[in-house]
């Protein structure tokens, strides 16, 4: 008896009527601009590295080309106390893997709005381990040259790891993304981390 009032619990749980799209709010709006826009951020970073779209990745320089997407950027870490530990992984196949799918998880997770609270965790050990390798506290580089740092605390992956928790808190995958049906996935919906 108690086995079949589970079952028509959760089967109760993933009706249309859970999936149902409440009306969009302001704040929902601009929290899923937000979303979509970070997302589209990361899935750019994603494709220029893979195909050398010609921006931060010459044509030629590619990930489908041969090259390594974190050769360039980890070997001229210039400053801070894991210089070293940057260039050791610079061009490591499992460094350029790691990079790369988590450049293209983060973006489809962020654009679809799903797994918000993994891509919040995910996200923010990237963008610290970036913040890292800039090091914004320098005032100086290892070879005594200004760093142009304009702010030791905070920059643009501060910011943007911020808006990944608060994406992942305020549930932004609700409006214009996939989390209500994402949410009531069974795996999903036992194991409240993958929202």
């Amino acid at each position: 008896m108690a086995v079949h009032h589970l079952t028509a619990a959760r089967a109760a749980a993933s009706t249309p009527a859970t999936t149902a799209a409440a009306p969009v709010t302001a704040a929902g709006a601009a929290l899923a601009t937000a979303r979509i826009a970070l997302g589209a951020v990361f899935l750019w970073a994603f494709a220029d590295k893979t195909f050398g779209l010609g921006y931060s990745t010459a044509d030629g320089r590619a990930w489908i080309d041969g090259a390594s997407p974190t050769k360039g950027f980890l070997s001229h870490v210039a400053a801070g106390p894991l210089r070293e530990t940057f260039h050791s992984m610079a061009g490591q196949a499992w460094a350029d893997w790691m990079f790369m799918l988590g450049l293209l998880g983060l973006g489809l997770a962020l654009v679809g709005g799903v797994g918000l609270r993994i891509a919040a965790g995910g996200g923010t050990v990237l963008l610290t381990l970036m913040w890292a390798a800039e090091w914004p506290p320098a005032r100086h580089l290892a070879d005594g040259g200004a760093s142009g740092s304009t702010n030791p605390l905070l920059d643009y992956h501060v910011v943007y790891a911020l808006l990944f928790i608060a994406l992942a808190a305020t549930g932004a995958g609700r409006t214009w993304g996939l989390a209500r049906r994402w949410a009531a996935l069974p795996v999903v919906r036992d194991h409240a981390w993958l929202r």
